[in-house]
């Protein structure tokens, strides 16, 4: 209903509602208060309660032991020259030991020598003097020390004389890595690039064989490195080659071969170029494919090891400043970078295998980008061309290891120089010398530092490559390398002098125990040490000589197959006429007529004139690179013969090297690269320009090869017994054709195959070389030789004939010398000191001071012809060195003229070449000839000139 009045007052409720709303709303903003209050209250409490330290759940005790781990991260080792009572590697029981009457190589300069002197040489010298060693320690060395002032039961060593040494210390040896005859490997960790959390410790096997003849050189200490088929093989170890009771140790482990017992410095090994290269890259899938790669892989991996390092500086701050306990993370700690780190820590000693310009100058980059050190480049062939790039390596110029001579075999070598150790002294680099064993038997190593100074390097830098250079650079510069008061008692008797051909340890001792129980001893004169011949570091030219030449100052001639000593008052002139030798003697008229022509006139100290040597085996004309299959001939094929006269190729390093070290003649079978060769060899000049210069090819078909090494099994002859079988049967064949007498005249083309050789094999016309190692498999051949005689023999007596065959190689052939001989079948050895290389080998002769002689001496006591080849390439330059060896060596049973017919007139027997004016024949006039400095056995020798009819060269 409608109201009826406007004006009437409102209703109860319509008065009240007003405040009731406003009281609700006071309530409720109270309510809203409050209840903010409340929240506000319980968020600060709940704020406070989370502002509270929680108790940590990490581990106090580690914390702690982490950061005990800081002092180790930063500790930077140091090289202690604090005197001690006690070598650490000293086994208690070890007798002191009196060495009396030694000539010592101290290893350093006299006392007060300026370190200009010293570089040049000056202050150094040999000392007669006694060295008295107790636990483990060189304790006194003096003239005539008194036996009555030492320890009752110390051992006297009478040296008569004789050179004393430190131990040699080889810095780049994967001895006990591998086995011998190459059985294992465990040289490189191939399942990736970047390995340097790897250690070479864990494949050291110290039952291997070949750290006792290894020893036997003289060798003590060696840097046991990771191969180079990783930019980062990971890390190395200095061990010693004292091994069990027989080396008077008390166990057999690889712990008790660590040359530092308290480790103070660790080492690591990089490579760079080539070989990380082939091994890993593979286009569009992994790298390093190429150097652009390879630098990044380096970088890369540095790169993550310095955000590790920074990661522990870091953490160790903080741990410092706050307490470990506090700390909410442990020490970052991550094996795969924890040695990369220590390099760059500068705990490390690196070394770094590093061939090329580009190699070198990459890491030398990579040094000053992430501020380590680098100690030492190897192998580094090319180190000689830079030297200044080398002085801008972070942290110090690092030295350089090398081999004396081995070059040539991959391109990375191809730029090498055999002055390379003389030219980088002289420019202030330390060049060390070592054997990267197995690739140089290690037994040796000391014949590399000989070599560097018959090629210039300064006797005392020499000796010092391969004693207390590489001492320093391993951290133990106080403690191995030099014959010092205080030092440990690693020492070397020699028979002769270290760096002289042939030299032999008399006795070895490490850490003061005697390596050898009954060493035997080459009975040679005792002899002074050398005399430093300036002249080797001269530098010469080659000249032709045209018209007449004359040399004084001859002492030595062997010529015409007979031998002339000349007086050193009364020393002989040779007048070089044409090329021709006409006169060797007084030569009176011959000199007057020669100077009256204004002949040029060049003066010897001691001059020498022989016939030049021949490399029988090599494949000098067919290789060019090893590691480079363009530059080869390639490989003979597996069936049927070819002939190396078709592929000859003139020129090239390889050749012109050896025929500037007196190889003028070459004999070379088809092969791949090594003494394993099928086929036809050739017989030629190494000085020709071309085959068809005259006289560059004196022989076309010097003799038929086959290959009965452990190369020979595969294909055809899945074994040592079926290739002999083979062989058996086509000789055989070769019979049977004799016994047909055909008359039917032979197509031209067949004259040219196999069976045609074999016949004329079976007709006694052309020699059969048979490449052999083992004992059993030359067994065998002598043999097979009866038997193919037995059947010759049945023939009509106008065709019965003996075959000629040659071993080459013969490792073991030793053991069967009585009945080689009786067979008339000559052995060529190739290598002359063999070192177990492969199964074959495995029971060569290492010679003194554990075996009475090597295979050579056997050999020639037997009454078998024997002769000397090489292996690889590089080596035929050292064929007049290796037969030095073997006369230096022999007690007296080689004379002069019969170490020389070892690599030159002792071939022309074996062939049938007597009647050829090669090597079989040497008149003077007539055939060629070398003129020396010194004699071509010994070190430092060096040709003066050569020749034959026509043509003459020399070096000037």
């Amino acid at each position: 209903m409608e109201k009826e009045y406007l004006n009437d007052l409102p209703s109860y409720t319509d008065a009240v509602r007003p405040w009731l709303d406003r009281r609700r709303k006071r309530r409720t903003c109270r309510l809203l208060a409050i209840a903010f209050l409340a929240y506000f209250a319980f968020s600060t409490y709940k704020i406070a309660n989370n502002t509270r330290k929680l108790e940590s759940t990490l581990s106090i005790e580690k914390l702690r032991q982490d950061h005990s781990v800081c002092a180790a991260l930063r500790r930077v080792p140091v090289v202690s020259s604090a005197a001690r009572d006690y070598n650490k590697r000293w086994i208690n029981g070890t007798k002191p030991l009196l060495i009396r009457n030694a000539t010592i190589w101290t290893g350093e300069p006299a006392t007060g020598t300026s370190e200009e002197d010293a570089r040049a040489g000056k202050g150094y010298s040999w000392i007669s003097s006694d060295v008295f060693v107790d636990r483990g320690l060189i304790k006194k060395i003096g003239a005539d020390i008194s036996i009555k002032s030492l320890p009752d039961d110390t051992e006297v060593f009478e040296a008569h004389g004789r050179q004393l040494t430190a131990g040699i210390v080889d810095m780049h040896s994967h001895a006990g890595l591998g086995s011998v005859g190459n059985l294992q490997d465990d040289v490189n960790e191939l399942s990736g690039d970047i390995t340097p959390y790897v250690q070479s410790l864990d494949g050291l096997d110290p039952l291997q064989p070949e750290f006792q003849f290894i020893k036997s050189g003289g060798v003590t200490t060696s840097l046991i490195l990771p191969g180079s088929g990783n930019n980062m093989g990971g890390e190395a170890f200095v061990v010693k080659f004292a091994v069990g009771k027989q080396n008077g140790r008390t166990e057999i482990s690889q712990q008790d071969m660590i040359a530092d017992p308290d480790r103070n410095w660790r080492y690591m090994k990089m490579a760079c170029g080539e070989n990380p290269k082939r091994v890993y890259g593979k286009v569009g899938e992994r790298g390093p494919f190429s150097r652009l790669g390879e630098s990044w892989e380096f970088r890369h991996a540095l790169e993550q090891a310095r955000d590790y390092v920074q990661s522990q500086n870091e953490w160790c701050a903080a741990a410092d400043a706050t307490g470990a306990e506090n700390m909410a993370t442990y020490l970052p700690q991550t094996l795969q970078w924890e040695s990369l780190g220590a390099v760059l820590r500068g705990q490390v000693r690196l070394n770094t295998h590093c061939y090329t310009i580009p190699d070198l100058e990459a890491f030398v980059r990579h040094t000053n980008e992430f501020k380590f050190r680098l100690y030492a480049f190897h192998h580094a062939h090319q180190t000689y061309l830079v030297p200044e790039v080398l002085k801008r390596t972070w942290g110090g110029t690092p030295a350089v290891a090398l081999f004396a001579d081995n070059m040539y075999y991959k391109v990375e070598a191809y730029t090498a120089s055999e002055r390379a150790g003389k030219i980088l002294y002289e420019n202030g680099i330390t060049p060390t010398y070592v054997s990267d064993n197995p690739v140089l038997n290690s037994q040796h190593v000391v014949f590399e530092a000989a070599k560097a100074y018959g090629y210039g390097l300064p006797y005392h830098a020499a000796l010092a490559g391969v004693t207390s250079a590489p001492a320093e650079l391993l951290g133990m510069g106080e403690r191995i390398g030099k014959i010092v008061e205080g030092f440990d008692a690693d020492i070397v008797v020699w028979d002769s002098d270290p760096l002289s051909v042939g030299a032999t340890p008399v006795q070895v001792w490490i850490d003061g125990a005697a390596s050898f129980k009954d060493p035997v001893e080459l009975k040679k004169p005792i002899e002074p040490p050398i005399v430093l011949d300036q002249s080797l570091g001269k530098d010469t030219e080659k000249k032709e000589i045209k018209g007449n030449a004359i040399f004084t100052g001859i002492s030595n001639k062997y010529l015409d197959g007979s031998i002339a000593t000349y007086s050193s008052s009364n020393k002989a002139v040779a007048i070089i006429t044409n090329g021709s030798i006409s006169c060797i003697g007084p030569c009176t008229s011959e000199l007057s007529t020669a100077q009256a022509s204004n002949a040029p006139t060049f003066h010897l100290k001691n001059g020498y004139i022989t016939p030049p040597f021949t490399a029988f085996g090599s494949s000098l004309g067919l290789v060019e690179i090893d590691a480079e299959g363009d530059t080869h001939d390639g490989p003979p094929p597996a069936d049927g013969i070819t002939r190396a006269v078709d592929g000859l190729s003139f020129g090239g390093k390889q050749l012109t090297t050896a025929y500037e070290h007196g190889v003028t003649n070459a004999i070379t079978a088809p092969s791949s690269g090594s003494i394993d060769a099928k086929g036809i060899s050739v017989g030629f000049k190494t000085g020709a320009k071309h085959s068809l210069e005259k006289g560059a090819v004196w022989e076309d078909e010097v003799a038929l090869h086959y290959i009965l090494t452990l190369t020979a099994k595969g294909g055809q002859t899945p074994s040592i017994s079926s290739a002999i079988s083979l062989l058996r049967a086509k000789l055989l064949d070769a019979v049977d054709d004799l016994a047909k007498n055909e008359t039917s005249t032979t197509a031209k083309k067949d004259i040219y195959d196999e069976k045609s050789y074999l016949k004329r094999v079976a007709s006694g016309s052309l020699p059969l070389v048979l490449t052999a190692h083992s004992v059993d498999t030359i067994a065998s051949i002598i043999s097979l030789k009866s038997e193919i005689e037995a059947a010759i023999s049945t023939l009509t007596s106008s065709t019965a004939s003996r075959l000629n065959i040659i071993i080459l190689g013969g490792a073991e052939s030793y053991l069967v010398a009585p009945e080689l001989s009786a067979a008339n079948i000559p052995i060529v050895l190739a290598p002359l000191l063999p070192h177990a290389q492969s199964w074959d080998q495995r029971r060569g002769l290492t010679g003194a001071p554990l075996t009475n002689g090597t295979a050579i001496d056997a050999l020639v006591a037997a009454g078998v012809l024997v002769g000397i080849g090489v292996e690889e390439l590089w080596e035929t330059r050292d064929l007049g060195l290796l037969a030095g060896i073997a006369f230096k060596n022999s007690g007296g049973k080689l004379g002069f003229k019969e170490s020389l017919d070892l690599v030159g007139g002792n071939f022309g027997k074996m062939l049938g070449l007597e009647k050829k004016d090669t090597i079989g024949r040497e008149d003077s006039g007539k055939g060629q000839w070398v003129v020396w400095e010194g004699s071509p056995l010994e070190i430092g020798a060096r040709v003066k000139a050569l020749g034959g009819v026509g043509t003459a060269f020399v070096w000037d």
